[in-house]
């Protein structure tokens, strides 16, 4: 087996193993914001992240490994820059958000409200850089069916996903009043709130 593709399988490894440490994290900083006051929320596609984060992984590795995908240095570098770029955000988010990142849907509006960091531009920026990632990964082996799937899914999971974080976020008046004009993802589209999302607040204030 060609040393670069023992190289990519070993990166898939690390990738896992490092989902395994933010799973620790998260599940640590998640009893802490609970002893401080905060909910758990209703997250029902939370499963679904993992499965799908762990499918890409796994795609990934048998696509290399069954289809013999080719090693294109130019795609290599590129998806790699943007694999980099893509984790450089998301601890960025971890750091920014210290002891209240978790990656359950958590009502933690009583704890404060975040907004520095990457939240000044965006409400949701860990999302940009998991999607970004998970579709870089793959295709730093040219695994373009894992990749193709792959953010398929992550569209359709994420859908679901961030609905039901806004319906929780969206529902505290201060989070509405400092992050509720942001776009959700991309800084320079949709400045002012959705009227999707307009209808999701008044449905929670209804309540």
């Amino acid at each position: 087996m060609a040393v670069t593709r023992i190289a990519f399988l070993g990166l898939i490894g690390v990738v896992g193993v490092l989902r395994l440490v933010e799973l620790r994290i998260s599940r640590r900083n998640e009893r802490g914001m609970i002893a401080r006051g905060a909910r758990q929320a209703l997250d029902p596609s939370f499963r679904w992240m993992v499965l799908l984060h762990a499918g890409v992984l796994a795609g990934a590795a048998a696509e290399v490994w069954l289809l013999r995908r080719p090693l294109i240095p130019a795609l290599a570098v590129a998806m790699g820059i943007l694999f980099l770029g893509a984790n450089a955000l998301r601890w960025w988010v971890i750091a920014t958000l210290g002891k209240q990142w978790c990656v359950e849907v958590v009502d933690a509006g009583g704890l404060g409200v975040v907004s520095t960091g990457p939240f000044r531009y965006v409400r949701h920026p860990n999302y940009d850089a998991v999607f970004l990632e998970m579709l870089a990964l793959p295709l730093m082996y040219t695994c373009w069916l894992t990749a193709l799937v792959g953010t398929a899914a992550h569209i359709l999971v994420l859908r679901s996903r961030v609905r039901a974080e806004d319906a929780v976020l969206l529902a505290n008046p201060e989070y509405r009043a400092r992050m509720g004009g942001k776009p959700r993802f991309l800084p320079w589209f949709q400045r002012h709130t959705p009227t999707e999302e307009r209808a999701a607040i008044r449905g929670q204030i209804a309540r």
